[in-house]
């Protein structure tokens, strides 16, 4: 598994280099946050990260393929949502 992971405000978040296919979803969320590298695969930006807390879930939340993980300091799964 090719794992990127990141603290950004009170959340931990997980990219699955592996399973992201590029979309850019998150990176139209959250362009603070998320940036595609030379290999069309979504990555954190460089230097400190900071974001609306709601608007970086929901980046986290519209990514195609569940690539993209967000946990917060209870240990609960924010995205990608949980199923019923």
């Amino acid at each position: 598994m090719n794992l990127d992971e990141k603290r950004v405000l009170d959340l931990t978040i997980s990219i699955d280099r592996d399973l992201c296919i590029g979309s850019g979803n998150c990176v139209k969320v959250a362009s603070e946050v998320f940036v595609l590298d030379e290999t069309s695969t979504s990555t954190f930006r460089d230097g400190t990260l900071s974001c609306d807390r709601d608007r970086l879930i929901d980046a986290c939340r519209v990514c195609p393929t569940n690539a993209i993980r967000c946990v917060d300091d209870d240990g609960n799964v924010l995205a990608p949502e949980p199923l019923d």
